[in-house]
This record gives structure tokens, C-alpha cells and sequence, in this order.
């Protein structure tokens, strides 16, 4: 029997309908899909106009979303793309914990990174949704908190040896009960937490929560209980098979990718390897993490779900980008992360660098998919370098945190036919977190920015380039100030890689110029303490990688990026193979193609 047989003949089977499913509409399950979509978007909007903090309402950084009374996605919004997988998990472990222990009006919150949290100051809201006395639904928000206690404001400890010092964590804890706030409850929280916004905050997505479940609500009011169920189950299987569906395409066999993470914030010089198995066969797909490297003692380990949500996210690049999101995707994928690697990190350990790792995780995807699908995958994304700063403003007498997300957003890859994006940002959150407002960023930090643009020559160079990163400059006139690095990237071999003989983007870099006349180069895990007022922060977000020899780049984009002036006249000679004349910004035609010549 050959494959295609075998996986035509699989998805007819999957494809016939369910018993009692016969009256199903497909037209109405596609129009459903969408509402679903747009309730969801419509609590996205809600914590948009309600939340304090940038990094919600300009960096936003949540997720929204709509599960059923087992926890199962029917529907969310990623407003960043690390949190895909980010509220499944925690929203199963609220069922299970809880049983029938819940009613109308009660409020949840969970961020526990060991009953299926992704990250400690991703704190989830969850709101059950009932139609009379039954549990239909689950309204839920997630989104990343300014502080979250633990030992260094602003969440993120480089110095953190397990949980406990890392944030305060939250297991699945009742604040409202049958509509009333548990004040207890609530001020043992909030008393936990430093800064007074994130309380605020937890109130808008508690708001946000409410916004779903009134929209779903109004599903029920429109479709009745149980043909809704039926919809969404439809809408599931329907998923399924569009999943499966992609897969079959892919060719049957075992693909290899390898990938590194640099430095694991406690010795120098230390690696991490992740080590992927992609498995296809017929219409599922296996990833197998099995061999990578054991836990570290510091930060740099990940919780199993911060794994799947960068292997998820990865994996959705790669098939159809209309396919709705909901628990349907699940079910032709399995994902084998032995517990006690630095991907699935064992209880009690630091986990609050695991999001981060998703660029060197989306490496390996990519690097093993290059062999099934080369047109699909791009050249490596810039890595993430944060620089957490938080101390306290004199303008308002107050404190503050910022994640820094203006400075940190570097390109992304090349891929065949596109130019990688310039200032993305990681690949955790392409596309999803902004760059701060330079006006909003000077009114929320104590800080005066200086220059904030493209930087030459960043771009890894490719038949299709890479996107550019930044260069970002700014004082600090806070007191008691404080830096944390948290990221990667730093390192000569952590450049974002060129595909198919592209060349690498540049790497990133933190340097503080102390008003002294010292300067200090941050490590990519480090607390820097003590930061004098009028310290200038300088920060350089590499570039993505190329795909594709330069020198077969057209050579009109190449005189179109040096008179753009993000690619140098010698990188222009040197990697491409043109010749520019710098005084008459023409090409030298002759000197082109003998240039390109010699490189053939």
C-alpha cells in the first residue's frame, strides 16, 4: 500500500461523520469558529484598555481564551505567540483540582510553573461559565505581571537556585467565591507582590474573563447547550483533520535538529543542548526531546508546558497559518520531554528563564524541518537579551519596572522568496509585543532616550536577507536602580544561523556607560545593582540569519539597502558580491559580475 493511499484512506475515516453528527452544519461550525475568535479578541481588547501596565496595554504580553468544562481549548487569542499552549494545561489543572467545588461567580488564579504554569509572573485569571446549575465553560485570561514577589522585584533572578526565590507561587487558589471576594484570600496574595499595579491588572483580567463569559453565554442563547456542544466538537474533529491533513503532505521519516542554549547563569562557559527527533508518520508527528541536557542548577530550565508552546508555535509556522486554534491540534501530535532536562526541569527548580528558551528550541524545529520542507522553514531568529531595570522614579515618587521591550526586538530570519522582518522580536513573541511608545516610555520610566534605530549591516546576509535589529540608547535618571540581564545570544556561536548558505545575523549586546566614565558589559544572565543616575543604557539587538547565497541576491535590493543605509558598501563587496561606487551610489557592473564570478 503506498503512504498516500494510507493517509487518504485515514483521513476519509477521520472524516466521516460522528454518530448523532449527521444534521451538523459545516458552514454554521465555520461561522461559529469565528465568533469564538472574536469573543475571544473582544477580551483581549478589554485588558488592552483596562490594564496599567505597559507591559500588558503596550507590549501585550496575555493571551485570552475560551475552554470547555473538561479544560480543552475551544478558542484563544495569542497575543503573544510563547503563550499557544500557555492556559490549556493550567485550565486542566483547576479542573482537576477543584472537581465540583465550583459554582457561579467564582474567580481563580493560578501561575504555578508545577501544575502546568509556563512562567511565574504569567499569572492566570480563570472564570467557570454555567448554563443553570452545569459547568459548560471556562473563560480565561493570562497575562505577565510587573512583580510577582520572590527575591528580585521585576521576576526575573538570575541568582535563583529554586522556586521560592524566584516568585511568589500561586496554585489554583479562589480570590472570588459564588461572587464575593475571599478578602483573605486576596490580601495574602497582593501582600506578596510589590508593586500595587499588578493588583490592578489582576482586576482587569478578571474583567476580560468577564467579557468571555458573557459571550459565551450568548453562544448558548443562540445555538442552545447542546447543539453548541455538538458544534464544538465538530469544530474540533474539523481542526483535526485539517491538522492531519498538513501532516500527510509531509514526508514519512525521522528528521534530527540540534540547538544550543549558552551560559546557564551560574559557570561560566556552560551549554545547553536541545536534542530533537521529529518523527512523521502518515498523518502524526512525534517531537522527541529525549537526550538533551539534564536540568541546570540555575534559572535556565523550562516547565514542560513553556517546552510545548515553543515546539506548538514552531510547528504552526510551518502548515497552514488559517487553522483555528483549539484542542483539535492536539490530537496528531505527541511530544516526548523526559522529565529532568533543562526543557521539562523537576520540582523544585528555577524555571523563569524556560519562555526564553523558546528561541533555541525554534532552532532545532527548524533546522530539523529543513530537511522535510526547505521552503518552509526561515533561517534563525534573533536571540531574546532582555534587561529587566526597576527602581524608583523622583518624578512621582514611586516605584517602577520595565521589561525593557523597546531596545530587545531583533530580526528575524530569512526564508525562501521574503526578507526576514526587521525589529520583530524574538521569535516567542513575533509579531506580538510592540515597541514601547517612545513618548509612553519617557512618561511610564524615569528615562531620557537618545537614539532608537535600525542597525547597518545587522541583517544576516542571504539571497533573502535576514531582518535587521536595533541599536537602542537611553539615560537613566532613576534612584535606586537596578538591571537584570535574562537572555542569550551574547555568545559568537549564538547568532541567528543562515540556511541553504546564508551567513548569520550579528550578535546582541548590553553595555552600561556609568557617568564616571567606566563602562560595564552585562553577562546575558546577571542582576547589575546599583545603577548611578545618568548611566547611559546602550543595546544592540542582532539581526536575523540569511537564506540563500548572497550572491544571488538581485543586485538592485542590494543598491536598495545601501542607499536605505542598513547595509554597508563593504558588506555590499564582500557578502553579496556588488560594487558600489560611494560617491555616485551606482553599480559598477563590470566589477559586479567578475566579483560574482570568482565566488561561483
Amino acid at each position: 500500500m503506498t503512504r498516500t493511499s494510507k493517509a487518504a484512506r485515514e483521513l476519509r475515516r477521520k472524516a466521516a461523520p460522528r454518530p448523532g453528527a449527521g444534521a451538523i452544519d459545516p458552514i454554521q461550525v465555520s461561522v461559529l469558529q469565528r465568533r469564538l475568535k472574536s469573543i475571544t479578541e473582544e477580551m483581549g481588547l478589554t485588558l488592552l484598555r483596562t490594564t496599567r501596565s505597559p507591559i500588558l496595554n503596550e507590549a501585550r504580553d496575555f493571551v485570552t481564551g475560551l475552554y470547555d468544562a473538561r479544560g480543552r481549548m475551544i478558542e484563544q487569542t495569542e497575543y503573544i505567540p510563547v503563550l499557544a499552549f500557555a492556559l490549556q494545561p493550567a485550565c486542566e489543572n483547576v479542573v482537576r483540582f477543584f472537581g465540583d467545588d465550583v459554582h457561579p461567580g467564582d474567580v481563580i488564579l493560578h501561575n504555578d510553573v508545577f501544575s502546568g504554569g509556563n512562567q511565574n509572573n504569567d499569572v492566570a485569571v480563570f472564570k467557570p461559565v454555567f448554563h443553570g446549575a452545569k459547568l459548560v465553560a471556562w473563560a480565561a485570561c493570562k497575562g505577565h505581571q510587573a512583580d510577582i514577589g520572590g527575591a528580585v522585584r521585576g521576576g526575573y533572578n538570575p541568582e535563583a537556585r529554586e522556586v521560592w526565590q524566584e516568585a511568589l507561587r500561586i496554585p489554583a487558589v479562589k480570590v472570588v467565591e459564588r461572587g464575593r471576594l475571599r478578602r483573605d484570600v486576596w490580601n495574602l496574595i497582593f501582600s506578596n507582590v510589590r508593586l500595587k499595579i499588578v493588583e490592578e491588572d489582576i482586576k482587569a483580567q478578571i474583567g476580560g474573563c468577564t467579557v468571555g463569559e458573557r459571550g459565551y453565554k450568548a453562544l448558548i442563547e443562540r445555538f442552545g447547550a447542546t447543539r453548541l456542544d455538538a458544534l464544538i466538537e465538530h469544530l474540533f474533529d474539523s481542526t483535526e483533520k485539517m491538522v492531519r491533513s498538513e501532516i500527510a503532505a509531509i514526508p514519512d521519516g525521522t528528521y534530527r535538529g540540534e540547538s544550543w542554549a549558552y551560559y546557564d547563569g551560574v559557570t561560566d562557559g556552560t551549554k545547553m543542548r536541545i536534542a530533537l527527533a521529529v518523527t512523521v508518520e502518515a498523518d502524526t508527528v512525534t517531537f522527541d526531546f529525549t537526550g538533551s541536557s539534564p536540568q541546570t542548577p540555575g534559572f535556565v530550565n523550562a516547565p514542560a508546558s513553556a517546552t510545548a508552546s515553543a515546539l506548538l508555535l514552531t510547528f504552526l509556522m510551518l502548515i497552514n497559518p488559517d487553522i483555528p486554534h483549539n484542542a483539535g491540534i492536539l490530537r496528531p501530535i505527541r511530544i516526548v520531554n523526559p522529565e529532568g532536562s533543562f526543557l521539562n526541569a523537576r520540582f523544585p527548580a528555577a524555571t523563569t528563564f524556560g519562555n526564553s528558551i523558546t528561541g533555541p528550541t525554534s532552532d532545532a524545529v527548524f533546522r530539523a524541518f529543513a530537511q522535510a520542507l526547505p521552503r518552509m522553514v526561515t533561517a534563525g531568529w534573533n536571540r531574546f537579551l532582555g534587561f529587566a531595570v526597576s527602581g524608583h522614579d523622583p518624578r512621582r515618587d514611586r516605584p517602577y519596572v520595565d521589561i525593557l521591550f523597546l531596545s530587545l526586538k531583533g530580526g528575524s530570519g530569512g526564508t525562501y522568496l521574503a526578507d526576514g522582518y526587521d525589529h520583530i522580536g524574538l521569535i516567542n513573541c513575533a509579531g506580538g509585543i510592540l515597541a514601547q511608545d517612545y513618548e509612553m516610555f519617557e512618561i511610564h520610566d524615569p528615562h531620557l532616550l537618545l537614539r532608537h534605530e535600525y542597525l547597518p549591516d545587522s541583517a544576516g546576509p542571504g539571497r533573502w536577507r535576514g531582518g535587521l535589529g536595533v541599536v537602542t540608547e537611553f539615560v537613566l535618571n532613576g534612584d535606586d536602580t537596578m538591571g537584570v540581564a535574562f537572555g542569550d545570544g551574547v555568545e559568537e556561536a549564538a547568532r541567528a544561523f543562515g540556511f541553504f548558505g546564508g551567513k548569520p545575523g550579528s550578535r546582541n549586546l548590553i553595555r552600561l556607560h556609568y557617568p564616571d566614565g567606566t563602562e560595564r558589559l552585562a553577562k546575558s544572565k546577571e542582576i547589575v545593582r546599583d545603577i548611578p543616575r545618568g548611566t547611559v543604557f546602550h543595546q544592540l539587538a542582532g539581526g536575523g540569519g540569511g537564506y540563500g547565497d548572497p550572491r544571488e541576491r538581485p543586485i538592485e535590493r542590494v543598491l536598495a539597502d545601501v542607499r536605505d543605509g542598513v547595509v554597508s558598501l563593504a558588506s555590499a563587496r564582500d557578502d553579496y558580491g556588488v560594487l558600489i561606487d560611494a560617491r555616485t551610489m551606482t553599480v559598477d557592473r563590470v566589477r559586479t559580475a567578475e566579483l560574482r564570478g570568482a565566488a561561483a
